[in-house]
C-alpha cells in the first residue's frame, strides 16, 4: 500500500526532523512529533506505521529530493571535474542550510537498529550510484586512471564528504561547510587522476 502524501505528510516529516534533532531518536516520542506538526497523535498513524517508519520515510523524502536535484545539475555539466565539484558542493550546501537534518543524518541515523540501517542503506544506493556514474565517466574520458577501483573510489569520496559533515555537526556548525569544497575537491581529483 502506497503512503498517503500531502501537506500533513510533509508537516509530519519536517516536524520529525526538528524533534529528532533536538531530542535524539530514542527520546522522540510520536506524540512530540505530532505536537510539533500540529496534528493529533492518531493522525501520525494514518501516514506511518511507527516511529521507525517516520525516520526511514524522512530520510527517503529528503534524500530522494536531494538526489533529484543533483541529477538535474549534473546533466547540465559535461566536465567530470565539474561534476565532482557539484556533487561535493551540493552535499555540503544541503546540510549546511538545514542543521537539523544534518544532525539527524550524521548522528541519529547511525544510532538506530540494524533493520533501520539496512533500509537506510537501500535509500542511500541512489546517491552512491550518482558517484559511480561520475567515476565511470571519468574513467571513460581519461580524467581518472583506467584501472581505478570504482568501489574503493566511491567509498573514498563518500567517506571523505561524510566525515567532513560529521565533524562539522560535532563542532556545532561553528564554521561554514561549503567553502571546504575548495579544499576537498582538488584533493579528491588528485587521488583519482591518472
Amino acid at each position: 500500500m502506497a503512503k498517503k502524501r500531502g501537506q500533513k505528510y510533509d508537516k509530519i516529516i519536517d516536524a520529525a526532523v526538528k524533534v529528532i534533532a533536538e531530542n535524539g531518536y530514542h527520546h522522540s516520542q510520536v506524540s512530540k512529533i505530532a505536537k510539533e506538526a500540529g496534528v493529533a497523535d492518531g493522525t501520525i498513524y494514518l501516514y506511518f506505521k511507527n516511529k521507525e517508519d517516520i525516520l526511514i520515510s524522512l530520510f527517503e523524502e529528503k534524500m530522494g529530493r536531494f538526489v533529484e536535484k543533483i541529477q538535474e545539475r549534473l546533466q547540465e555539466e559535461s566536465s567530470v571535474e565539474r561534476k565532482l565539484y557539484i556533487l561535493i558542493e551540493m552535499h555540503f550546501m544541503q546540510l549546511e542550510k538545514d542543521h537539523e537534518l544534518a544532525i539527524v543524518t550524521q548522528l541519529e541515523l547511525r544510532q538506530s537498529n540494524i533493520e533501520i540501517r539496512q533500509r537506510i542503506n537501500e535509500v542511500l544506493k541512489g546517491y552512491l550510484e550518482l558517484i559511480d556514474t561520475v567515476l565511470q565517466e571519468g574513467v571513460e574520458d581519461g580524467t581518472f586512471e583506467k584501472e581505478l577501483n570504482l568501489r574503493i573510489a566511491r567509498q573514498l569520496i563518500f567517506g571523505a564528504i561524510d566525515e567532513i559533515v560529521t565533524n562539522w555537526v560535532m563542532k556545532d556548525h561553528r564554521y561554514k561547510l561549503v567553502p571546504l569544497v575548495e579544499t576537498i575537491h582538488p584533493l579528491l581529483l588528485r587521488g583519482l587522476a591518472k
